[in-house]
């Protein structure tokens, strides 16, 4: 990366990633379904390739990320529109071990964000998970008793493990 991490040149590694890419890509014209019919909610945690994780491939899934893998509205708005208009049959619900999610609570991740930005982030909220099988618990059952989603649709819960890359179902 450049000296100026925030000029334009901050993403010419990146872009240049993507010319490599894009010479060897053969995606183009893809319908944009799920083709698998599965979705899957995960955490945006690097160390997770959603699609591999699973045996799948670009073009067979639906992938919903965010900090905690945690079923939130915007997630639910994605697993309705899935369901009804991309051919998603199968939902996967998939945090993991060592999240960050879990390491604090809300006011202490507030009070390390504040120290680290420099000023007062007690107004943001971050959405830390005391107890992650509880938690999957609560956003399966959220998936399961959504009105727009039917009950033909399969919805599991599982951690993922980042040390061994194995599933564990959980409910």
């Amino acid at each position: 990366m450049s000296e100026n991490a925030t000029g334009p040149e901050a993403f010419d590694d990146l872009i240049a990633a993507n010319q490599e890419y894009a010479s060897h890509f053969a995606s183009g014209g893809f319908d944009g379904i799920a083709h698998a019919g599965v979705a899957l909610v995960t955490c945006m945690d690097s160390r997770i390739d959603p699609l591999r994780l699973v045996g799948l491939s670009p073009g067979d899934a639906k992938i919903f990320r965010n900090p905690g893998g945690r079923v939130t509205s915007a997630a639910l708005e994605a697993l309705v529109l899935g369901v009804h208009l991309l051919n998603v049959q199968r939902i996967l619900i998939v945090p993991h071990t060592k999240c960050a999610m879990t390491k604090y609570t809300e006011p202490e991740l507030r009070e390390k964000i504040s120290e680290l930005a420099g000023q007062d982030a007690s107004w943001q909220g971050f959405h830390v998970i005391a107890d992650q099988r509880s938690a999957l618990h609560q956003d399966v059952a959220a998936v399961r008793s959504h009105p727009l989603i039917p009950d033909t649709v399969a919805v599991g819960g599982f951690i993922y493990d980042v040390d061994t890359g194995l599933l564990e179902r959980v409910v």
